[in-house]
């Protein structure tokens, strides 16, 4: 890890407060993030924030949550987030098959049209930054538009926790293996 990892004791007030939130929270830990996060303690109480609502609180179904956050995940290629997701993904009910493409960078084979919808306004976003509006039209037909303001903000905010975990080497935990190719 490129940051140091606070210990309780290594922390100061406000850096305490943030790490005491997190657990007091949904999550009930400090999530790998916050790790280095907490060296900036209101960056990390905004985003954990944050994370607690796209996690949990938005309009969309937790299985189509769950793909965002893969592709996401796969399009930085960030071994935490993929771990920690796709144990999730598969709890939320996503096709296995469907996960080894992603994670293998091939087109899935979708059953369900909403599925597929949501990873591939997902996927051109993060590849381009922008969606086509015909994509766009599509998918605010679908979702409404709470639901795709919530899909961009799970998007985004875990491309923030995919960079955070990448620019400062948080790793796997002991014993696991990255699944991703680079």
């Amino acid at each position: 890890m490129r940051i140091r990892d606070l210990a309780p004791a290594d922390m100061d007030d406000a850096q305490r407060t943030v790490a005491e939130e997190a657990i007091a929270g949904k999550r009930g830990r400090i999530p790998a993030p916050l790790r280095a996060w907490l060296h900036s303690p209101e960056l990390g109480r905004r985003a954990q924030k944050l994370g607690e609502f796209v996690r949990y609180d938005t309009s969309l179904p937790p299985a189509l949550s769950e793909l965002a956050i893969l592709v996401t995940a796969r399009h930085w290629t960030s071994h935490v987030e993929w771990y920690a997701h796709k144990r999730d993904g598969l709890a939320a009910g996503i096709d296995p098959a469907v996960i080894l493409a992603i994670a293998e960078r091939r087109e899935p084979e979708f059953t369900d049209g909403m599925a597929k919808l949501v990873h591939d306004y997902t996927k051109v976003l993060l590849a381009t930054g922008r969606v086509p509006d015909d994509l766009h039209a599509v998918a605010a037909g679908a979702l409404g538009e709470r639901g795709v303001v919530d899909l961009v903000g799970i998007a985004g905010y875990y491309s923030l926790v995919a960079l955070t975990l990448n620019a400062f080497d948080i790793g796997l935990p002991d014993g696991e293996m990255p699944e991703l190719a680079p």
